[in-house]
């Protein structure tokens, strides 16, 4: 493969221009991985020759984007964006789980971004068109998916609203994922505020493609999304290592109740098959829930598995009793293998009081969650004293009795 020798140089108010990128300065980038930035920066004098800033930005980038993008930080010639495209760019782990649950031979990335999940669809479908309408993130985008190998991506420099109305096709998947920054750089995830917007824009959607896979801020209320976006197919909550990072909607013309529609809880595991739960609201609201005082086993959900609502149906597909209604603990008199999410044995069930609590922790320390509880995880330690670590795990929640109590436990 041929070496480019190209880069983004940036300023404070976003891309300027490409230009050449040396071996000595690419070789600069690579010695310094592992080096403060802003040590680099006060050492600046020492590489008068050198476009310091740029490179130390690249540095940065390529620290951030280390955990989740670490096809693109392992080629030493890819050019990376600003950091704030990297911060909002899906990780390799989640493009990959996008990538899986579509098919067809041509998808529409709308708003490409720096290409993460357009690399991966080109794994799956014949062509992909990226979509980005800031041209030099565009113009980087191109230039890393001709260095990484993926020949069937057409990037293009435009609107999703100016390519749509000129498109003539219709293709078998458009992806949009809305940009959910306003203009002060504040956070946004209600639909008509994010850009573009996809409920305005949903009928010119439906007429340029088959199928609509659309990503949504995790802070977005799915009940809210099924009502408003109307013709949803399946939703899919993505947490990657217990952390909610996307929800998918998979819409199409026909309309399904919101009560039959599919939700997949997804946590995207290193090493290990992911854990799935699958349920209809139908599901949700016929589970009968059987409630108990704690027994010798705890079990708290994944995170996918909360934000999806899968509450009363988790306990009756893994026949365990909940704690309370609100507080989405189960427990068991014997352990159930394979839970999707985490499982302790339960040593004891204290009072919240300091000193019961300090008899049953030597060490001082322990791991502490709330749920439905009354005062934070911050105003527990500090009327308590109870420092982080070690191997013990407390739960301050709500039993079925009203009663707040601490659940004393280790990893089962």
């Amino acid at each position: 493969m041929a070496t480019f020798e190209l880069y983004s140089s940036w300023s404070k108010k976003g891309y300027n221009t490409m230009r050449i990128f040396t071996t000595e300065e690419r070789q600069f980038v690579q010695d310094h991985l592992k080096s403060d930035p802003a040590t680099l920066m006060l050492q600046s004098s020492r590489y008068p020759h050198l476009p310091v800033l740029e490179l130390v930005q690249q540095i940065q980038a390529r620290q951030k984007a280390t955990p989740k993008l670490p096809t693109w930080v392992n080629n030493p010639d890819v050019i990376f964006p600003a950091t704030l495209s990297v911060e909002q760019s899906s990780s390799e782990t989640a493009a990959a789980f996008k990538a899986s649950i579509i098919e067809g031979s041509l998808i529409i990335d709308l708003t490409g971004g720096f290409g993460v999940d357009s690399f991966y669809f080109a794994k799956k479908f014949d062509k992909v068109i990226h979509l980005e309408q800031n041209t030099e993130l565009q113009q980087t985008a191109a230039f890393n998916f001709s260095l990484l190998g993926a020949s069937n991506i057409q990037s293009i420099n435009t609107t999703a609203e100016a390519f749509l109305q000129t498109f003539s096709e219709v293709a078998d998947v458009i992806y949009l994922d809305p940009a959910r920054r306003g203009g002060r750089e504040e956070k946004l995830h209600l639909l008509q505020d994010c850009e573009p917007d996809v409920l305005h824009l949903l009928p010119l959607l439906f007429s340029k493609a088959k199928a609509v896979l659309l990503k949504t801020s995790p802070m977005l209320d799915i009940e809210l999304a099924l009502e408003q976006l109307g013709k949803v197919k399946q939703v899919w909550v993505v947490a990657v290592q217990n952390e909610v990072k996307e929800v998918l909607y998979l819409l199409q013309p026909n309309t399904l109740p919101a009560t039959e529609i599919e939700r997949t809880a997804v946590n995207l595991l290193p090493d290990t098959e992911p854990q799935t739960v699958s349920f209809t609201g139908i599901d949700e609201n016929q589970a009968t829930p059987h409630y108990a005082d704690p027994d010798e086993y705890i079990y708290e959900p994944n995170a996918a598995i909360l934000k999806a609502g899968a509450y009363r149906y988790l306990g009756q597909l893994y026949e365990l009793s909940k704690l309370h209604p609100n507080s989405h603990l189960y427990t068991s008199a014997t352990l159930v293998p394979g839970f999707p999410g985490r499982s302790f044995r339960c040593l004891s069930v204290s009072r919240y009081n300091k000193k019961e609590l300090m008899r049953l922790l030597p060490n001082k320390k322990a791991n502490i969650t709330v749920r439905n509880f009354p005062e934070t995880v911050a105003e527990i330690r500090k009327k308590t004293g109870i420092k982080e670590g070690g191997d013990t795990y407390l739960f301050f929640t709500t039993d079925m009795h009203q009663k707040p109590i601490v659940l004393v436990c280790r990893k089962a």
